[in-house]
Formats: structure tokens, C-alpha cells, sequence
């Protein structure tokens, strides 16, 4: 189940909701009780951090070199 983000629009409180898709959105703030939207997002994505993922996924498959070439040596 996605969980969606949630904005109140009188004392600005965020707090996420899990809910199925076919849910109704949410309409109160659990802090005040006033009403809330929802926040939409770009989402989370895909990040690749960090030296390994290059430097053992990818460089030694764009070229066949066997590892002698200077790029391979790095």
C-alpha cells in the first residue's frame, strides 16, 4: 500500500498516511481536527551513492579491455 503525505491548512502539521489506493483521502489533521490535502510529491526514485555501483556495475561493461587499460587500473 502507497503512503501519501498529508498538509493541514490551518496549523501546518505533515504527517503520512498508509492507505490502500481506493481509499478515500483523509480530512481531518489529528492535531487540530481542521482539514488537510494532500501533498504531492515527485516520489523517492532511484539514488546511486556510494563508490561501489560504477566502478563494479558499470565501467567494465561499457569496454572489453580485460582490465589493462588505464581507466581499469583508476
Amino acid at each position: 500500500m502507497p503512503t501519501y503525505e498529508y498538509e493541514c491548512d490551518s496549523c501546518k502539521h505533515r504527517f503520512d498516511a498508509v492507505q490502500k489506493m481506493m481509499d478515500e483521502p483523509l480530512k481531518h489533521c489529528p492535531e487540530c481536527g481542521q482539514t488537510v490535502h494532500r501533498v504531492l510529491s515527485g516520489g523517492i526514485g532511484i539514488s546511486f551513492q556510494g563508490a561501489g555501483f560504477y566502478v563494479n556495475d558499470s565501467s567494465n561493461a561499457s569496454h572489453s579491455c580485460g582490465g589493462s587499460c588505464s581507466s581499469c587500473k583508476g
